[in-house]
């Protein structure tokens, strides 16, 4: 049964709260996932800052193995944030008319777009042919953040 307050799922299938429970299953993993992916989208371009700078090889190995480490975690990460907020799409596909919804999607590709450069950059520094100063990443870590911002203020406010 579904409560008053909404905080109980135990429901049977085909009731309308059922559809309900669902999506916040859904909606549980997809937030999950999400944290997992920005994790390693802001903790990755940091290391890029700190591999940068190294110059002793023992260092420069290091750090490529942190990254590649790093990389396959948040990817997973990426990958099943994407996959649960599809399935919410699925679930409920009248939200694609919610303007701020397109928007997000957009912010989302933008940020996938992100994750791969990030592969790009991992895969520069680990073979030595990185052309990126540290002031550079620097500021390259913060696009994640400014992508974060937009994203939930568009799931939460829904302007």
């Amino acid at each position: 049964m579904l409560s008053q307050t909404g905080d109980i799922c135990i429901v049977s299938p085909g009731s309308a709260p059922y559809t309900q429970c669902r999506m916040l299953w859904l909606k549980a993993f997809h937030i999950v996932f999400v944290v997992t992916w920005f994790a390693g989208l802001f903790y990755l371009p940091r290391l890029f800052v700190y591999h940068a700078a190294a110059a002793d090889a023992p260092g420069l190995e290091r750090f490529a193995v942190m990254e590649r480490r790093l990389f396959s975690i948040m990817t997973l990460g990426g990958a099943l944030a994407v996959l649960f907020g599809l399935a919410m799409i699925v679930a409920a596909p009248l939200y694609l008319q919610q303007q701020w919804l397109r928007v997000k999607l957009i912010l989302v590709g933008a940020l996938v777009g992100y994750h791969i450069w990030c592969r790009v950059l991992m895969r520069a520094l680990g073979s030595g042919r990185n052309t990126h100063s540290q002031r550079w990443f620097r500021i390259f870590n913060e696009v994640p953040a400014l992508l974060l911002i937009a994203i939930v203020i568009l799931a939460v406010v829904k302007p």
